[in-house]
């Protein structure tokens, strides 16, 4: 970079090729990186939301291992079958749980971690976890 004096006596830059190419190569770089970590930040926020949503559909076999477990464990509370819902009062049906708009993977993952008042404090692995939500998610009437 070259600072010349103009006859007013103004200091003026004068910018010489090899600098200027430098100075393209990085506003490229910057543009690259940049679009990088925006396709990046898109891509996430995409599987954040598609899991959120439960947009996958459960597997058979997972929702099938779900319903095991759910008579296992929780058909003393829950009517864990479909359109049972009249003949437990203490706590909702399966198909309640699972018709309600809130309710994603998401939110049943949460859930499985979470103690509740009314409920044993269940401790499931995560695989478990998956299953049980899967049958609830399958139950729904869409």
């Amino acid at each position: 970079m070259q600072v010349n004096l103009v006859r007013s006596h103004r200091p003026t830059l004068r910018v010489t090729q090899q600098w200027r190419g430098e100075t393209m190569s990085r506003s490229v770089r910057i543009y690259i990186g940049l679009g990088i970590l925006i396709l990046l930040s898109l891509l996430f926020l995409f599987s954040v939301v598609h899991t959120a949503a439960g947009a996958s559909r459960p597997s058979s076999r997972t929702a099938e291992e779900g319903h095991r477990l759910a008579q296992a464990w929780c058909q003393t509370c829950h009517a864990v079958e479909p359109h049972m819902a009249g003949f437990f009062d203490l706590a909702p049906s399966f198909q309640a749980v699972a018709d309600r708009k809130g309710t994603t993977a998401l939110s049943l993952k949460v859930f499985w971690r979470t103690s509740h008042q009314n409920m044993p404090n269940l401790v499931i692995s995560p695989e478990q976890a998956e299953a049980l939500s899967s049958y609830i998610l399958s139950l729904r009437g869409d």
